[in-house]
């Protein structure tokens, strides 16, 4: 063959599936900028019931469009222990249906018009200031880069079928019998696996079907071959990460296998079934050609391709979704926790969110509740610690530990949300990513502000001082009031209430009166001789940190309510 056809057919297929690749990310980002709202509640209300699960599952993937990212995702949650080894194995059979979705995008016959939708869409994309319509065009804009992409490669591929070479090397590879059906399987899992991508690995199938380099048999039997390569993509993400979160991946690798494998044997049946529904649909059998300006195509077999596909992952998930928890049971048997207990990790944040930024910032809000109640913790101990110094030296002690752990927290959720705030977010995720930043800053500063009290207050004990009783309860009640008050932000930032600024600006000034009242108190007791200038100092400081506690708090108010 030319050399000159050779390098416009690589071009074409290259170039093909870059454009392909590239749009179904747009696709992704764009679906989930539009429906983040909808995919957190979504994975917010998967339980332990199977079929929920599944549908949940099926719903995210059919928004994002891959199951590669929803398996990544769950995966991810695992590891950040807020979802469990059931939960994960249902949403995980649920994707393997929602990925079907891609090969019925394909089958409407739009490809053509791929170019105009990816111009128009890129226009409304470039141009519009609101966000939804920006994003849905943006998804738009993919789904255009997907019909042209797939033009390209499906031009792309069309010489291959004069090449004597390359059909006989396909021969090889004819499902004829089984053994030539296991090694259709295992060219599908490679490809897959290497490219990292089902969809596109199901788009090369599809292509080199319609041109009739492959027959329907052939296509059918790699399609089984990219259902277990996908799951590669998952065991790469469970590398380095929790027992129970290995076990979810591994989850996904023994659905798909033993679904291809107990096909094997029914090969011949189910193919045969599936070209007689085509035929009674259709009236036409999935490898007659079409003539078109000279050129022959066999578009029913991307039908067929994608009925194949579709009804192997329904039928498998219906055939296991009763074994959820007896394959749980399972992998627990098999892959037990280490003999070493794993270090829990002092964030649940994962970088495995960045493909689901929607979800991404859902996962940091609880992170940043996480420390708002540490941060109450800390308070509670710091009381028990002012009452009964020599009592409590355990707490003093856990006190600087959790003071030392949301320093770390801060660094790391600072981190994921930078991180997250470099993609391709909408307006919305921005705003609340810059809210959290702010929230575990202040948060951070709080529990240091505690440990300075804690570190004055053992000052006060090392250099043989000791509070009046009057001073003593003047400090607790100071103390109780800010605890209260912590207690009322905190609840405002779980309940995401912006109508908590008044209530707490009034608060917070009745805690800077008392504080100034009980430091009044205190000078007039270091005038008539009762405290000494270095437990005055010592003293006002601590009044002083309780109030910047409370700033801190009332600045959290101000950041709820849209004002800072």
């Amino acid at each position: 063959m030319d050399n000159k056809i050779i390098m416009e057919m690589v071009f074409g297929i290259i170039g093909g599936l870059g454009i392909f690749l590239l749009g179904m990310k747009s696709v992704s980002e764009g679906m989930q900028a539009v429906a983040g709202d909808k995919l957190r509640k979504l994975i917010n209300a998967v339980t332990n019931n199977r079929f929920v699960a599944c549908g949940i599952g099926t719903l995210v993937t059919a928004i994002i469009q891959s199951s590669s990212v929803t398996t990544v995702i769950v995966v991810g949650l695992v590891n950040a222990g807020l979802m469990n080894l059931t939960q994960a194995i249902g949403v995980i059979f649920g994707a393997n249906i929602g990925t079907t979705i891609t090969a019925w995008i394909l089958v409407v016959k739009i490809s053509e018009y791929g170019l105009p939708l990816l111009g128009i869409s890129a226009m409304f994309y470039l141009f519009t200031k609101k966000d939804k319509i920006r994003y849905l065009s943006m998804a738009l804009m993919g789904l255009g880069m997907v019909f042209f992409g797939l033009e390209l490669m499906k031009n792309g591929f069309a010489p291959l079928k004069t090449m004597p070479e390359f059909q006989a090397w396909f021969s090889r590879f004819s499902p004829t019998t089984y053994v030539g059906v296991i090694k259709c399987i295992l060219v599908g899992t490679v490809l897959t696996a290497i490219v990292q991508s089902s969809s596109a690995t199901t788009v090369i199938t599809m292509s080199l079907a319609f041109n009739g380099v492959i027959d329907y048999p052939t296509a059918a039997a790699l399609v089984m071959g990219q259902n277990i390569g996908t799951t590669v993509t998952a065991m790469l993400a469970s590398l380095g990460t929790s027992t129970n979160a290995r076990r979810a991946a591994w989850a996904h690798t023994l659905f798909n296998v033993a679904g291809v494998l107990l096909l094997i044997p029914l090969f011949g049946p189910y193919i045969k079934a599936v070209q007689a529904f085509i035929h009674w649909h259709s009236g036409l059998t999935a490898s007659t050609p079409v003539i078109t300006d000279g050129i022959t195509t066999y578009p029913h077999m991307m039908e067929a391709i994608a009925i194949t596909h579709t009804f192997f992952n329904v039928f498998n998930t219906i055939l296991f979704l009763p074994f959820v928890r007896p394959l749980a049971n399972m992998l627990i048997r098999f892959i037990p926790e280490k003999a070493v207990p794993e270090r829990p990790k002092l964030t649940a944040l994962d970088i495995r969110m960045f493909d689901a930024p929607a979800l991404g910032i859902e996962q940091s809000k609880r992170e940043i509740l996480t420390m708002a109640s540490a941060a109450a913790e800390m308070m509670k101990m710091l009381k028990e610690v002012i009452v009964s110094p020599d009592e409590e030296k355990e707490k003093t002690e856990q006190i600087f530990e959790k003071e030392g752990e949301l320093d770390v927290m801060q660094k790391e959720i600072v981190e994921f949300i930078s991180a997250i705030i470099e993609g391709n977010i909408p307006h919305n995720v921005a705003e609340e990513s810059r809210r959290q930043l702010r929230m575990a800053d202040e948060l951070e500063s709080i529990s240091d502000y505690i440990a300075n009290i804690l570190k004055l207050n053992l000052k006060l004990h090392q250099t043989q001082q000791k509070m009046t009783a009057e001073g003593l309860t003047a400090i607790i009640d100071l103390h109780d009031n800010v605890a209260e008050y912590i207690e009322l932000i905190n609840k405002a930032m779980k309940n995401d209430d912006s109508s908590v600024l008044p209530p707490a600006e009034i608060e917070g000034k009745g805690i800077t009166e008392l504080m100034k009242k009980y430091r009044n108190e205190h000078l007039a007791r270091v005038s008539s001789g009762q405290a000494s200038p270095l437990k005055s100092l010592i003293y006002t400081d601590m009044l002083n940190s309780y109030r910047r506690i409370k700033d801190h708090g009332l600045n959290i108010a101000e950041v709820l309510a849209g004002e800072k």
